[in-house]
């Protein structure tokens, strides 16, 4: 495994697909091998609440070039895909379509899932219920019992853009201000993957703002007794990889979860926030490929193998 992302073939593209989900059309992605040949391994990437697919792309990329076939995932309402008719986000329809999708794109050897945020809890939720949707889970900064303050930040700065921005400069000055210990991008650009310009010349984020307020998105259950119960019952290999620096993961949070799944393993990102992936990516994939390798043995393929 390297540190660093030098090497990664940067040709290295996806293929967009769909699947019937529920309540609409769902968008995915998939990377296939660079060299070509039978996969290591199969993954399935599910990103955090208000991200898209695209927050995934660089380490998909890595992952094929070294052998993975990866799929990331807009979940309902996020990126291209449909946003549901009636505004329904609860945890529960996101478990739904997230059966279609395994059963649509992994028909045969079930992927280890990879799951950021609401992606992890889905993932949680799903396999806590008996569904035979993963063979392993790596939950990105989130446990079962995350911090209030954490939460309640996120929502602040999600709904303080339902109006849209001006331009993207003003959407990159939100973001910074956000997130005050990532790097501010000389150049927006990349923004225009999650942000869409409306015909009134302002740029919104591209999901549905139903997500964060609407009434039947009834998602009571994140972060209290509900995943006590739910968890345990998760015997698929299981890593969290958390943001030394995240407000939602705290000590408390690894502790509790780690009383109700003992078998998981743990690693730390130092200087990462809750975006663990998009503040440290090369390290992020140093401990998502040693659990690959060690727990799941689907060590990453070298070049000339």
């Amino acid at each position: 495994m390297t540190s660093s992302e030098t090497g990664t073939d940067t040709t290295v593209q996806p293929r967009a697909f769909t699947v019937a989900g529920q309540a609409g059309t769902l968008a995915g992605d998939v990377w296939e091998p660079a060299d070509g040949g039978e996969p290591v391994d199969e993954l399935l990437m599910l990103h955090g609440g208000a991200q898209t697919r695209n927050s995934w792309n660089r380490a998909a990329r890595r992952l094929a070039a070294e052998g993975y076939r990866v799929t990331t995932m807009d979940a309902r309402g996020h990126g291209d895909s449909d946003w549901a008719p009636d505004g329904d986000y609860d945890i529960h329809r996101m478990v739904d379509d997230l059966e279609l999708i395994v059963a649509d794109r992994f028909p045969g050897r079930r992927p280890v899932l990879v799951g950021a945020s609401l992606g992890g809890l889905t993932g949680m939720l799903a396999l806590g219920s008996g569904k035979d949707v993963a063979r392993a889970l790596v939950l990105v900064d989130v446990t079962p019992k995350i911090e209030a303050e954490g939460v309640q930040r996120i929502g602040e700065f999600m709904r303080s853009g339902l109006e849209g921005f001006a331009s993207l400069e003003e959407a990159a000055d939100a973001i910074a201000a956000y997130q005050p210990g990532r790097k501010r991008p000389p150049n927006t650009d990349g923004l225009r993957k999650n942000l869409r310009q409306k015909d009134d010349g302002r740029w919104y984020w591209h999901w549905d703002p139903r997500f964060v307020g609407g009434a039947t998105a009834d998602n009571a259950e994140i972060g209290n007794t509900f995943f006590e119960k739910i968890v345990p019952k998760v015997d698929e290999p299981t890593m969290l990889v958390r943001g030394g620096n995240s407000d939602i993961v705290s000590d408390e949070s690894v502790r509790h979860l780690l009383e109700h799944l003992p078998h998981a393993y743990t690693h730390e990102v130092a200087d990462a926030g809750h975006m663990v992936a998009g503040d440290d990516n090369a390290v992020f994939l140093d401990q998502l490929e040693w659990f690959l390798t060690e727990v799941l043995d689907s060590p990453p393929r070298t070049p000339g193998e």
